[in-house]
């Protein structure tokens, strides 16, 4: 009877183990049907995207690491000292250097910190402002206090972010307002917002004061459908530069409060104005025929209206520029999927001039409607590209998608960063060309406007779905499960510029 018993029980428990072990495995099996089902879904989801082009391998396999701008950003960025390249430097290499003295040095240079800033690109992301309408420009001000807002809802908002914190201060009705608000900008000073929309005048608005102002500011272009696709202010805000539809870019004065220059530059859209540096006397502009041009305001001319260089090599239309603010130094985003780089010291000949009017000539590829054609992604570069570097990866589809400099102060302006048509924001490093990280998986139709902070690890991307997003730096800590081999990534969420 006890043999009987004993059985009895050994075989029960060898029942219960079998079942808890068939228990576990169907567990484990639904746990990676629920895993790889999420993957396919995930994998489907991306099929559906419009298609990225790939990095561009030609750019890839040059370098500018021994111009005078790559030893200008490698010693911004703190990765050159003493003629020594530090290609990987970590936190607590720098810590330990400074606690044996850091060669002299009584504290971290610009250089050191830059190096360190560069390390906690941001990854994470929260959605800190709506639009009720597709979301147009999202930008900082010079001083990084203040963040400016603006689309098709009519309303340019205004957020005081001094705190880190969007705060918002006020909500500013367009006047002439027609489909959208087409660009925005902050006056130097910060007590000022510009903006253009489907309308004959740019109009010019105080952030703070006891009284509101809002006035017009008339152009008087001598034709029925007119607007401005990009403005800016000069450095001593004097004067606001405007880039418009009719090929033209004016000059309006602020003192005299008039127009004071029209001139014909290009022979499509002006998409895109900047100025150089500080100076406001060098200027950049760029158009639906694909050229950049460089224009001394000092000599601007209306009955002569002669650039003093031009750059070709895009084979679409300029949609943006920024300048390193060196008066040297620029790059330009554009419908031909590319942003290149350029320096002022080396113009186009007039064999690159025509073969960049040949490209756009016998285009037929209309950017807004249509997906990436294949032409534009085996296009081979033109002859007579004078940029330095071209940089590939991003999609400008739709609308002017911008891309600028990543900011002097916190990256020693090493990185170039783009919105996106997927949705996404591109990174790249300058001297590489490389895609440095994509922010994504945040929005869900284009981004059309990036911004950093010029002094913190943040960076706002606005889209045409509506959102701002801001982007910051969170610890990721790996953690390996030994049970199955798999890797997990579990975040820590400390937020490490608190």
């Amino acid at each position: 009877m006890s043999n009987s018993s004993g059985n009895t029980s050994s075989g029960s428990r060898n029942n219960d183990e079998r079942q808890v072990n068939s228990q576990n495995h169907s567990f484990i099996l639904a746990t990676r049907g629920r895993r790889h089902r999420a993957v396919r879904r995930s994998s489907r989801r991306e099929k559906k995207e419009v298609d990225e082009p790939k990095a561009d391998q030609e750019a890839l396999k040059s370098t500018v690491h021994d111009t005078h701008l790559g030893q200008q950003i490698l010693l911004a960025s703190g990765r050159i000292h003493k003629n020594k390249i530090y290609c990987g430097p970590t936190v607590s290499h720098m810590l330990q250097k400074r606690e044996v003295g850091m060669g002299g040095k009584q504290c971290f240079s610009n250089g050191d910190q830059c190096a360190m800033g560069t390390l906690y690109i941001p990854n994470m992301m929260s959605t800190v402002a709506y639009c009720k309408d597709k979301a147009f420009c999202g930008i900082y001000s010079k001083e990084g206090d203040s963040f400016l807002a603006a689309g098709r809802d009519v309303y340019i908002r205004l957020y005081d972010t001094s705190c880190d914190e969007f705060r918002h201060i006020k909500s500013i009705r367009a006047q002439g307002f027609f489909w959208s608000i087409l660009d925005a900008a902050f006056s130097p000073d910060g007590n000022y917002v510009i903006y253009s929309s489907w309308s004959d005048c740019i109009h010019l608005c105080n952030i703070r004061g006891d009284r509101d102002i809002h006035e017009a500011l008339p152009l008087f272009p001598g034709r029925s459908t007119f607007c401005i696709f990009s403005l800016t202010f000069s450095s001593d805000n004097k004067e606001i530069l405007g880039g418009a539809n009719c090929g033209n870019f004016y000059v309006y004065d602020l003192e005299r409060n008039q127009k004071i220059l029209t001139i014909k530059a290009h022979g499509d859209d002006v998409n895109a104005v900047k100025f150089a540096d500080d100076s406001s006397q060098i200027l950049f502009t760029g158009g639906d025929d694909g050229f950049c041009k460089v224009w001394d305001r000092r000599t601007l001319n209306e009955n002569n209206p002669n650039p003093v260089g031009v750059f070709s090599g895009h084979a679409g239309g300029i949609t943006y520029i920024d300048s390193r603010g060196d008066s040297r130094y620029l790059i330009s985003n554009s419908k031909d999927q590319t942003i290149k780089l350029w320096d002022i010291r080396k113009f186009s000949t007039e064999e690159g001039i025509k073969a960049t009017e040949a490209a756009i000539s016998f285009q037929r590829w209309d950017y807004r409607w249509r997906p990436i054609s294949q032409e534009m992604k085996l296009r081979k570069p033109l002859t007579g590209d004078v940029s330095v570097m071209t940089y590939r990866g991003h999609t400008v589809l739709h609308t002017l998608i911008r891309c600028k400099f990543s900011p002097r102060f916190t990256t020693g302006q090493r990185y170039i960063y783009s919105g996106c048509a997927t949705g996404n924001a591109c990174i790249y490093d300058v001297l590489t060309g490389e895609i440095v990280t994509k922010l994504s998986n945040c929005h869900s139709t284009c981004v059309r406007d990036v911004s950093w902070h010029p002094t913190k690890n943040t960076i706002v991307t606005t889209s045409w779905d509506s959102t701002i997003c801001q982007w910051y730096y969170y610890g990721i800590e790996q953690h390996r499960d030994f049970e199955n081999g798999e890797l997990y990534y579990l975040k820590s969420f400390r937020r490490l510029f608190d």
